[in-house]
């Protein structure tokens, strides 16, 4: 009777010690899942152009002065690609390429962008994490991007191709395009089918290009840049310029405290324009 007891005893232990481990190993793959990206965040602002440059296209020297501009600006050159009906930024997605003047290197940047509703960034984390944009991968930056009323997150992966190209010209459309195609990372290539990305890649055009200048100056201690964007009016009649101030931080404090003293910087001297960029939609709508 003793004996029987201690193997009805054993069993019990043994079947009691692989249910445990069975827990043990579940609980440990919840916990091996990778975590959401930690993404480093950039505050930018728009400014009204007739207040911040001179009528041939200058800065002032007022804001030269408050943001500590001390340098020739560098131009870049830059295109965006997508279909006729947009359908890669339809799904969140823009392809640009660009050169610096002073490089000498092609960019090729595919981004995917998250909308931040309410300001709940952890949200969209979370779903980039199911679409498997998270902490692991390597191969994307994620930033968020603080305008003057929203927020986005996005993943970026750059490549870079040698040229001996000089200043800021792009290739042509047939082989900036080329190029893409080659360097098409595998999410995009794969996000809604095997092929999709490629495909509609493929079937994508120019929408560009044009050359903007980029200022750097220091203000309250934080890097600071300004761009001045010519981009072609909405009836195609000309260029009128956009203008962007923004900082780069990993600190979310930093970037908080900030962006208030630059929004208070730029609205007490009158150069604040209350709205969210929209540059990138707007290069691809009007070309």
């Amino acid at each position: 009777m003793l004996r029987k007891w201690k193997q009805l005893t054993l069993s019990f232990m043994v079947g009691f010690t692989a249910i445990g481990s069975g827990l043990t190993g579940f609980q440990a793959s919840e916990v091996s899942a990778a975590a959401n990206a930690v993404p480093s965040y950039e505050v930018k602002f728009l400014a009204k152009p007739e207040t911040v440059l001179e009528s041939g296209g200058s800065l002032r020297s007022e804001v030269i002065q408050a943001f500590g501009i001390a340098s020739a600006p560098q131009a870049i050159g830059v295109a965006y690609f997508d279909t006729d009906q947009l359908e890669l930024n339809a799904e969140g997605w823009d392809v640009r390429f660009r050169k610096k003047e002073d490089k000498d290197n092609y960019e090729l940047t595919y981004k995917k962008r998250y909308p931040i509703v309410n300001g709940d960034i952890n949200a969209a984390l979370s779903l980039a994490n199911q679409e498997g944009f998270d902490a692991s991968d390597d191969n994307y930056e994620a930033e968020i991007d603080w305008g003057y009323g929203k927020q986005t997150l996005s993943f970026s992966n750059t490549k870079k191709i040698s040229t001996s190209t000089a200043g800021t010209a792009l290739p042509s459309e047939q082989d900036a395009l080329a190029m893409l195609l080659d360097k098409l990372p595998g999410k995009l290539k794969k996000w809604t089918s095997p092929t999709w990305g490629q495909q509609k890649l493929s079937q994508s055009r120019i929408h560009g290009p044009l050359t903007f200048l980029r200022y750097e100056g220091l203000w309250n201690g934080q890097k600071l840049s300004l761009e001045v964007w010519p981009i072609r009016t909405a009836d195609g009649t000309g260029t009128e310029n956009l203008i962007e101030v923004s900082f780069k931080t990993s600190d979310v404090s930093v970037a908080s405290h900030l962006r208030s003293d630059l929004m208070e910087s730029l609205e007490s001297n009158g150069w604040l324009l209350p709205i969210d960029g929209l540059k990138t939609q707007l290069i691809l709508e009007r070309y």
